[in-house]
């Protein structure tokens, strides 16, 4: 008994090990990731006058990623539960590396427009880590647990590298001479080593035999989620009176009627809607798409009302570099919370601690309506939902994989990021809407303050209804197993 003990315990060591080894090399997957979203941002009127094209037409490359990233990341997660979570997490980056390199070339509109939107493939790499820890982690009995620790270290890999990418482009812009070309080289270098780190560096998950892809399924899905985000696309840049926009968001919505009657017939389905009603899971999905209005949402409002001049009766009047410091202290804050996430859920229990994450998001940003006027206040609103945001982006996609059955893990993971996707389209096309609501009574063009409270008003509540919904996810939920008694 004591050698067979002791062998077990061998084992489990080396699992555990493995593993350790395994979230450092996905750390560096996150960390160029982060670097990707962090650094074209400040280079973006640079480009602009690179490709000889107007401001606005920016909003286009943007609009174009998001998209892609919207229909891919659902058929990749699921190919990686049939083929192994490493195969298809190398045939991502890849795909990243490359449009990043067409990046640095293009010389107009349509081929930047074209390599921007396949740089979107990066956006299912977070799940396919997941999805590999998670599977790493069920070797051990410590899947759920050790899975919200992965993450965590994850998100502040991807925090931090939004930091390195944002600061480092700017500098390196200037170091180079202005040449927007080899600007451009260093973040496509940096996903060609990541892709020979998740090469020689990362372990293959054990995918489940007899899987089988639902074409016919994820052709609704696609043609449901393309209508809809590009519905929301063109409301941002067309207006709310724009009829046939709407038209194309309803049909959306619609598009999914026969998609969940075929998927209901299917053996192997696309999206397994049985999985999906869960009360582990179907609140953890709705709560990425209230998140999502706030984290992919209002981070632009936030920009441009520090930026306000307070003459207007409202804004801080910051500085371009003034503003980037307290991004960076949002950053920072999120870092603090996917640190905090797994701490407090061994002291409480994952289904608390997501609870109060997601009052900390409303609570913060509740708190914008009456302290907005000076530096601190809007500090301190930020760092509180901040701390909430940090601690959600990497425990949802966990806690999803924790309620999925095996061989499902990453399509659950990738589904928080599709509705985390969708909220945050939403809340871009109507916060440009209601930013807009007004402007005309102040000076220059700065948008109304009912705008702006609308809003945080919007985030606010999204997540309030987050925290609500989480109460009815089971008591002891995304919690590892209990151990077998002796």
């Amino acid at each position: 008994m004591t050698s067979e003990k002791t062998s077990a315990q061998r084992r489990a060591a080396v699992v555990i090990g493995t593993t350790a080894g395994l979230i450092g090399w996905l750390a560096l997957v996150e960390l160029t990731s982060g670097i990707l979203q962090g650094y074209y941002v400040p280079l973006i009127s640079d480009i602009v006058k690179h490709l000889g094209i107007h401001d606005a037409d920016y909003n286009w490359f943007e609009a174009a990623q998001l998209l892609v990233s919207a229909l891919v990341v659902p058929v990749l997660a699921k190919l990686g539960d049939m083929f192994g979570h490493k195969r298809i997490l190398l045939i991502a980056t890849a795909v990243t590396a490359l449009s990043t390199w067409w990046l640095a070339f293009a010389g107009d509109f349509t081929t930047y427009l074209l390599a921007f939107a396949l740089q979107g493939f990066y956006v299912v790499w977070l799940p396919l880590e997941v999805a590999l820890i998670f599977d790493r982690g069920r070797r051990t009995g410590t899947a759920a647990s050790g899975t919200r620790r992965a993450a965590g270290l994850l998100v502040v890999a991807l925090e931090a590298g939004a930091i390195v990418g944002a600061v480092g482009a700017g500098l390196l812009f200037e170091a180079l001479g202005g040449d927007v070309t080899l600007t451009l080289l260093v973040p496509a270098v940096a996903v060609t080593l990541v892709f020979f780190a998740i090469l020689f560096g990362v372990p293959e998950s054990e995918p489940v035999p007899g899987r089988s892809l639902d074409g016919v399924g994820f052709t609704l899905l696609a043609l449901g989620l393309l209508l809809i985000t590009s519905g929301l696309t063109f409301l941002r840049l067309n207006g709310v009176g724009t009829w046939w926009v709407w038209v194309l968001i309803a049909v959306g919505v619609l598009a999914f009627l026969p998609f969940g009657r075929w998927e209901l017939r299917q053996a192997d389905p696309a999206i397994d809607l049985r999985v999906l009603r869960r009360p582990t899971m179907w609140p953890v999905q709705l709560t990425a798409g209230l998140i999502g209005i706030s984290l992919l949402g209002a981070q632009a409002p936030l920009s441009t009302y520090a930026g306000t001049d307070p003459a207007n009766g409202y804004g801080l009047g910051l500085s371009a570099g003034q503003r980037s410091i307290l991004i960076g202290a949002y950053l920072i804050s999120m870092i603090v919370g996917a640190l905090l996430f797994p701490l407090v859920s061994s002291w409480l229990t994952p289904r608390v601690t997501l609870i109060g994450a997601a009052f900390l998001v409303a609570i913060g940003y509740l708190m914008f309506l009456p302290f907005h006027l000076q530096t601190w206040e809007v500090f301190t609103n930020m760092a509180i939902a901040g701390i909430g945001s940090g601690a959600l982006v990497g425990a949802l996609p966990a806690a999803a994989a924790a309620a999925a059955p095996r061989g499902q893990t990453g399509v659950a993971t990738a589904l928080t990021n599709t509705t985390k996707t969708i909220g945050g389209s939403f809340a871009s096309a109507v916060f440009g809407v209601v930013l807009l609501a007004g402007a005309a009574t102040v000076t220059a063009t700065a948008a109304s303050l009912f705008g702006y409270m609308l809003v945080w008003t919007i985030c606010g509540l999204g997540a309030l209804v987050a925290a609500v919904l989480l109460f009815f996810v089971p008591r002891l939920a995304f919690a590892d197993p209990e151990p077998a008694l002796e």
